[in-house]
């Protein structure tokens, strides 16, 4: 089995990419660094990250694509959905190999399997943009975690950055354990090692709370409850536009 592993960055599976080219070499297997010490019978083949290889690739899927088809190959990679890097690896084999411009073509199995995975991711993201509930901190800042299906949190931290720029604030993907703290100047990917936070719920431990957070939350979903018309319920389309593994993390669900 041909395994090539590479640094678990998309510069660094765009580097690997062009190498098996380079080496003609096509791969059964690609994995990430920190898969490594799954496979006990078969060596991995390590190829480092370099920008100046991982920028050509990226332009090929440009050219012989478009914009848009390379922002969605990028998205599929951020699903991290076992099965998908070599289903992005199909797919740039294919587009090198037809003399035309395959992004379209749902006959092609890697074609429709990557249009699907990135509905999904894309769909993903918009809930995070809709659904994040920021908490007022004691030091006068404002927290919000989620534990997010995709690895979206890098997909819309643009839009919390361009909305919330004169706020202080952190947003955190509790799954994998980084997030992005904005100081107003600009914003910065972070990691802690223990973080005051409930797991289940997002919801910092108490102490870590604004005095009138609480309260606020409290007024919150009282308001939420007055609004709702419980006659026009529909909870079948709730639960479709709003998973349910999404209501932990909202304070009008608590």
């Amino acid at each position: 089995m041909t395994l090539l592993c590479f640094d678990d960055t998309f510069d660094g599976f765009l580097t690997l990419i062009f190498e098996s080219y380079r080496l003609k070499i096509i791969p059964d297997k690609i994995i990430g660094k920190s898969e490594e010490q799954l496979f006990l019978f078969s060596r991995p083949v390590f190829i480092p990250a370099e920008a100046e290889k991982s920028d050509r690739v990226w332009n090929k899927i440009i050219e012989r694509t478009s914009k848009d088809n390379a922002d969605r190959i990028y998205r599929v990679f951020m699903s991290e959905v076992p099965g998908s890097r070599m289903l992005i690896y199909e797919f740039i084999r294919l587009m090198t190999e037809r003399n035309y411009n395959i992004e379209a073509d749902f006959t092609l199995r890697p074609v429709l399997e990557i249009n699907k995975l990135h509905r999904k991711v894309a769909r993903e993201a918009d809930r995070i943009r809709m659904f994040t509930r920021f908490q007022k901190t004691a030091e006068k800042s404002y927290f919000a975690a989620f534990s997010p299906q995709y690895n979206v949190l890098p997909l819309v931290i643009n839009h919390f950055t361009d909305r919330f720029s004169d706020q202080e604030w952190i947003i955190y993907d509790l799954k994998r354990n980084f997030g992005f703290y904005s100081d107003k100047k600009e914003t910065s990917r972070i990691s802690f090692t223990d973080l005051p936070v409930n797991p289940v719920n997002g919801q910092l431990y108490e102490s870590f709370h604004d005095p009138e957070e609480r309260s606020f939350q409290e007024l919150w979903r009282k308001y939420y409850n007055s609004i709702k018309i419980e006659e026009r319920s529909n909870y079948k389309l709730h639960r479709q536009m709003l998973p349910r593994r999404f209501w932990r993390y909202l304070t009008e669900k608590g």
